[in-house]
């Protein structure tokens, strides 16, 4: 069977959902589909941690599912911007979990992870699926990936 790591970025996903659909991202959804191919043998969730009880909920149904869930302060900073980025803490753990695995699954659209896919796919002949949000994901991580999976239909949590 094969083994799957499945790496989501919390963030991007919430944003690029909302914008293009007005709803939510059905992680339910994703894992049942990933559970089809293979093994799901590690699981990560990136978030930010604002403190609400609400997202203290969501975060909750993640690690029901499976997910460990990764956090990072939520920064203000005193020009009024925000900052809350876990690319380099989603690299590095693709990057180290890429040799254990038949199949990394980035759900993020974020362009920044095009290299990153390109360098698991050729260093350690992994599978990379990338599962983003059509028209808010970019093209350059579409082509890095070996199959991008268009977050649409079951993927969305219609309120």
């Amino acid at each position: 069977m094969k083994k799957i790591a499945v790496f989501a970025d919390v963030q991007n996903l919430y944003y690029t959902v909302r914008q293009a659909y007005g709803c939510h991202f059905n992680y339910a959804a994703l894992w049942a589909q990933v559970s089809q191919r293979g093994e799901i043998v590690e699981a990560y969730a990136y978030a930010i941690d604002r403190g609400d009880p609400k997202q203290q909920q969501f975060r909750q149904i993640l690690r029901n599912l499976g997910f460990t869930v990764k956090l990072k302060p939520f920064i203000q900073r005193s020009d009024g911007s925000a900052k809350g980025d876990w690319d380099v803490g989603i690299t590095i753990d693709i990057m180290d979990a890429a040799p254990r695995v038949d199949e990394i699954v980035l759900a993020s659209g974020d362009g920044d992870f095009d290299m990153l896919l390109d360098k698991v796919r050729s260093r350690d002949g992994v599978e990379a699926v990338a599962y983003g949000v059509p028209g808010l994901t970019a093209q350059s991580l579409v082509r890095a990936a070996s199959v991008y999976v268009p977050v649409e239909g079951q993927l969305l949590l219609r309120n």
